[in-house]
Formats: C-alpha cells, structure tokens, sequence
C-alpha cells in the first residue's frame, strides 16, 4: 500500500483517473464479501455494484450527471429554512441544561434529521438511520472483521434496502419533492431511469457519504470553538466570518482524510515508483496540511488567504456532488450555536473529544461539553 500526501501529487492524481482508478479491489472485509454479497441477495435485496464512488469516467459520468440534477443549488437553497429549524429544534433539547452530549445530542442527529425525512422517515426514526448508516459504514470501522460483524452488517443492510425499495416505488408513481423522488426521476426524455439495483447503490454511497462525513466536520467544528474561544466570540459579533470559519473547519480538520484508489500501471510519484495493481491512499487530511500550499497549515486560521483551496470535498470529476448541502447545514449550525450559546467549554475530566476507529474517516465517540445560554 501507498500513500500520497502532497496537495499536487493528490490534486494530479485525482485527475488521472486512467493511472489511478477508482474501481478498488479490495476491502477492509474482502474475505467476507461474498457472505456479505449472498445476505443480500439471498433475503431479496440487491448486491453492492460499482456506481458513483467506485467508477470512473465515462461510466462516472452518466451517474454523476443525474446525481446533480438532483443536488443543485437551488434545491439547498430552498432547504435552508428547513436547516435552520432542525438546527434550532435540536438546540432547544438541551440549551437550558447548559450541557450537552454534543455528538450524541447535535453532531449525529442534525445531518441524520436532514437525510432520514429525504428517505421517508420521521423525525423520530433518526435511530433506525443511524443504525443502517452505521451498518453500512461497518468495513470502514472495524480493522479486524469477524463473521458476526459481516453477518449482523449485512443484516441490517438489507433491512434498509427492502424499506428504501418501498419508498422508490412509491415515489415513482406519487413524486414528493424529496430526495428519493428526485434519484427516481432524474432522467432526460432521452435516458433511461436508473433501476432499482442503481438506486440501490446509489442511495448507499449517499448515506455513507453525506452522514459521517457532515457529523465529523461539525464535531471538529465544535471542537474548534471549544479550543479557540476566541472565534466562537467572533462569530457572535459577526456572522460574516461563519464562511471563512466552515472553510477552515474543512481545511483543518478533514471529514475524510483518505481514500483509496488503484494503480493501473507503473507510476511515479515525487521519486517513489507505484507498481500497477498497488493500492494507493489518497490523503485529503495530509493535502490540507501541506505547507507548500498553506502557509502555517497547522494553525487555525479564521482568515487564512485562499479560503476554499482545501481538498476536504476532492476534486476532479469525484468532488462531492453534496457539498454545497454539506457547507449549509454547517453554516446553519454554526450561525445558531454561537448566537445561542457562549463560554463553551470540554466537560472534564476528558482532556479531549474521543474518537473511534476508522480508515477514512475521523469519527468522534464521545464529546461532552458545557456551556453558558445567551
């Protein structure tokens, strides 16, 4: 295995999609694959295909332009109001007990409200999302899997698969203006609708990819207005900085800190030769510390020169397609959190959030905080 770590080396190599492609053959789980595979299948779900994540262009693109035809702009603009009162109801929880279990309380539920209502889900089912999130994100978490890990994952899995199957037929013949409706009918006159098996794959990687990555960047969001106090103060008086703060967020603490891809050749990098078949880590979190490209990159800078220059959303034809509803439901956080709340401080005795195990991401276990209402 490789790592790559410079801003340009990843920045180059996320555009040789030909050298380093995106269609791993590997996993935390491999041996228990076809297990997991068979679970599905044999219970009427549908088996894990390449669709988004994992393909690359030209295939890449036929997923990637229905994607966005459903996260457009206009679509997070219009959620906005909707952030603000999950964000606002979420804060109304625990504002008067002037402590929090801010993961568990916030951090989990914000982005879990937001996606399980597009599903179909009630705002009271935010457990059950959670759970098939979690199940889902199981290969990313566990260095070692066993058998009852792949089994009990892949259980759960296809317990999500038949509800979200019920929610798209649905959906195809009554459109909400929802998530779900917009996947099924987002198709020009002249394509053909994804099948059931595409939504199904679809509909994975946008759960995995827009629920642990959006809590992780509010966890670090919150633990940076607890180590810089300063900033949550400025951010009080001058809602005009929420931007640069959401941006260094992003940049200083990465949601996802790598991914993998795979060398299709022998390659070069910076010195070191890659040979074909080699898996390569792509290191978001290192890129976004690279002191060729960010001066003082181990500092947190509110307004630190080429803001958005981070790589916390990739680039090149695999740059987030959610990333514009993931800047949102930061700004609608932080905009709210510190006008209602101040003096925000760690609960002890925790010398620091805990994290919990993962490949990619960086996770947060327990972060409990105290604090005064405004």
């Amino acid at each position: 295995m490789y790592v790559i770590s410079k801003y340009d080396d990843i920045r180059h190599a996320l555009r040789d999609f030909e050298t380093f492609s995106s269609d791993v053959k590997i996993s935390a789980r491999s041996e228990f694959a076809e297990l997991h595979q068979s679970i599905l299948i044999d219970g009427g779900g549908w088996e894990h295909v390449q669709t988004l994540q994992r393909t690359d262009p030209p295939t890449h693109g036929r997923y990637r332009k229905l994607v966005d035809r459903v996260f457009t702009k206009k679509r997070v603009v219009e959620m906005t109001s909707y952030i603000d009162e999950v964000v606002n109801q979420l804060i109304d929880n625990f504002v008067d007990d002037e402590a929090c279990e801010f993961n568990d309380d916030f951090a989990m539920r914000m982005p879990g409200i937001v996606i399980a209502e597009q599903l179909g889900l009630s705002r009271n089912d935010v457990a059950t999302f959670k759970k098939w999130a979690d199940a889902m994100l199981g290969a990313t978490r566990a260095p070692i899997a066993t058998e009852e890990d792949v089994r009990r994952d892949a259980g759960i899995e296809l317990e999500a698969q038949l509800f979200l199957a019920d929610v798209f037929e649905r959906r195809r013949k009554d459109p909400h203006d929802d998530l779900m409706s917009a996947l099924v009918h987002a198709h020009g006159d002249d394509e053909e609708p994804l099948s059931m098996h595409e939504l199904q794959n679809l509909m994975h990687q946008l759960i995995t990819g827009g629920f642990e990555t959006t809590q992780s960047a509010l966890n670090h969001g919150m633990w940076s207005l607890v180590r810089f106090p300063e900033i949550a103060e400025k951010l009080y008086e001058d809602e005009t900085l929420l931007k640069p703060f959401v941006e260094e967020v992003l940049r200083f603490e990465s949601p996802v800190q790598f991914l993998m891809r795979q060398a299709t050749r022998d390659v070069e990098v910076s010195g070191t030769l890659i040979p074909q078949g080699a898996i390569v880590m792509i290191g978001y979190g290192p890129a976004n510390r690279d002191e060729t490209k960010f001066e003082c990159p181990h500092q947190f800078e509110l307004n630190r020169k080429g803001m958005g220059a981070h790589m916390a959303f990739g680039s090149g034809a695999h740059h987030c397609p959610g990333a514009a509803l993931g800047r949102q439901e930061m700004m609608s956080s932080f905009k709210y959190i510190t006008q209602r709340i101040g003096n925000i401080e760690l609960e002890k005795p925790l010398p620091t959030p805990v994290h919990k195990f993962s490949l990619l991401f960086m996770p947060m276990h327990e972060f409990k905080i105290k604090f005064k209402k405004r």
